[in-house]
């Protein structure tokens, strides 16, 4: 059997709570404004980058549109969230204090500076800035797990350093001082984001499924869950280093297989009327649907982008919309009980994803409106996000507790 998560509140001695609150509440805890930022990043960026592919606006980038738009998504948004997201749970596994205040801001303002950089600054400033945020918050929660004896969650710092190295590369490939495609970079970057994706989900998805449900039972067999997240790797490290082929195709198959019977294990019909759980249900049956279409890319049946987008819209932005409204909602002494506004937010990122992967594989004709379409929903879905949690994110919890 798999351990559960630790929980992302902490309990026992870890949940003792300063007695005064000290700072500005968005600079308190990592998630506030990583969540933000990213959430803000989702709504802008992806509306300007259809209208620049549609040529309804021209704009002088330091770097190709294409690459500009996918490395944003992976290492601005997903990146954000995930060191958001790290920055709390970290604080929960071990019960030692993660950044806050001056730090926490800095790395914050470094995020944003980077993001900024890459519309307006030499591309050197650009990825100057952009290189440095990942490295340095790895070492941080590294020391943090160290210290606390926490070798569990040691892999996650592993990856996270992997995604530096990948982004590393990436701006290396553009400036042309390694002689590799940027686009391999990025590939590489989504493939970690997804291990990271199937790791955390194969945690907290089946808790907080048993969790709310009564009497049910979710037991999974540790040898399956090593040996799909095995696949899983092999099958991702073939797609971004090896040429397309048969060993390509048969691992993405399997894996494919694979995360949908983890997914069927873990009863995915029980939450319909739980929008805060089904979202995750949801967003994760891409992963597979990611790998079959991996899988067919490898034939020409399909090509490599709906694999991507599969796995970058369905996959990670629906585990993001589902994850940074759980948490948000949690860390701020909330229920868990989503608004029809959420649940809107959670259609809406499912509907982008099939609007941007599936609908072009049967009506290829209507790509560009579905894109289009696909760009205004998830704009709309992240907008609905900050309208809801800005005020929620910048303000004390509703129980007066400190994070």
């Amino acid at each position: 059997m798999t351990h559960p998560l630790p929980p992302l509140l902490p309990t026992g001695h870890a949940a003792q709570q300063p007695a005064a609150l000290e700072g500005w509440p968005l600079l308190r805890l990592g998630f506030r404004p990583f969540y933000l930022g990213a959430a803000l990043l989702a709504c802008l960026s992806v509306p300007l980058w259809i209208a620049i592919f549609l040529g309804q606006v021209q704009l002088d980038l330091p770097v190709s549109p294409l690459l500009w738009h996918a490395h944003e998504m992976l290492f601005g948004f997903a990146a954000g969230v995930i060191i958001g997201f790290l920055l709390t749970a970290v604080k929960a596994w071990t019960g030692l204090a993660t950044p806050r205040g001056a730090v926490l801001g800095v790395l914050a303002m470094l995020w944003l500076a980077a993001r900024v950089a890459a519309v307006v600054a030499p591309y050197p400033v650009y990825a100057a800035l952009d290189v440095a945020l990942l490295p340095a918050v790895a070492i941080i929660l590294l020391r943090l797990l160290l210290k606390a004896g926490n070798k569990r969650n040691l892999p996650l710092i592993s990856i996270l350093l992997l995604l530096s190295a990948a982004n590393g590369v990436f701006h290396l490939a553009v400036m042309g001082v390694l002689n590799v495609p940027p686009v391999q970079a990025l590939y590489a970057g989504l493939a970690l984001i997804v291990m990271i994706e199937c790791v955390m989900a194969g945690r907290v998805v089946p808790m907080f499924t048993k969790n709310v449900t009564p009497g049910l039972v979710i037991n999974m067999a540790r040898k399956f869950e090593l040996s799909t997240l095995a696949v899983t790797g092999v099958a991702l490290a073939l797609w971004v280093f090896a040429p397309p082929g048969p060993v390509t195709l048969v691992a993405c198959a399997l894996a494919a297989v694979l995360h949908a019977a983890r997914l069927w294990q873990w009863h995915p019909q029980v939450t319909f009327k739980r929008p805060i759980l089904w979202i995750l249900h949801a967003a994760y049956a891409w992963i597979p649907v990611g790998f079959a279409l991996l899988a067919m890319a490898q034939l020409g049946w399909v090509g490599m982008s709906l694999a991507v987008h599969a796995f970058a819209v369905g996959a990670t932005g629906g585990l993001i919309i589902g994850m940074v409204t759980r948490t948000a909602r949690g860390h701020t002494g909330r229920l868990l009980q989503v608004s029809r506004a959420e649940v809107l937010a959670y259609a809406l990122v499912m509907g982008a994803a099939v609007l941007r992967v599936l609908l072009p594989a049967v009506l290829p004709q209507w790509y560009g409106p579905a894109l289009a379409v696909a760009a205004v929903a998830w704009a709309v879905a992240f907008a609905i996000y900050l309208v809801i949690y800005t005020p929620w994110l910048a303000q004390t919890r509703l129980d007066g507790k400190d994070g």
